[in-house]
């Protein structure tokens, strides 16, 4: 079994898989960070000096006005943090447009690779003009 496993994990797929993984996790990071250091405050200055991460509403609960989510949450308040998911909605938009455009761009790449194969000669061609010329 153990050496089932070994093949399993010496296969290129898994390893590229793995490395995508490790990749994607770092990339999310970045994303996360570019969303909440740089894209919401620059939001929240356009609309009024609002802090995006602290905007909730409760739903049950004794909260004081101004206190942070965290806080609202600590005390045993039911919130609704609509702040937090509409970071979270921003972050994952950037992250799908961007794979998108990682994906296009891959695409574009293999397509013009494959019309460069097609339009050269191909390999019985070339050995059937090989074989002409050495016929002669």
């Amino acid at each position: 079994m153990l050496s089932e496993f070994k093949a399993f994990i010496a296969k290129g797929n898994v390893m590229d898989l793995a490395v995508a993984v490790i990749i994607g996790a770092a990339f999310g990071t970045i994303v996360g960070s570019l969303t909440d250091d740089m894209i919401m405050p620059l939001v929240g200055v356009v609309f009024g000096d609002v802090d995006f991460a602290n905007l909730y509403t409760v739903l049950s609960g004794d909260v004081a006005v101004g206190t942070s989510l965290e806080a609202a949450r600590a005390s045993g308040a039911n919130v609704l943090a609509w702040g937090n998911f509409l970071t979270t909605v921003i972050n994952f938009l950037i992250l799908a447009f961007v794979i998108f455009m990682l994906v296009r761009y891959a695409n574009k790449v293999v397509k013009s690779a494959e019309e460069a194969e097609e339009s050269g000669p191909s390999e019985v061609d070339l050995l059937t003009e090989i074989r002409d010329a050495l016929k002669k």
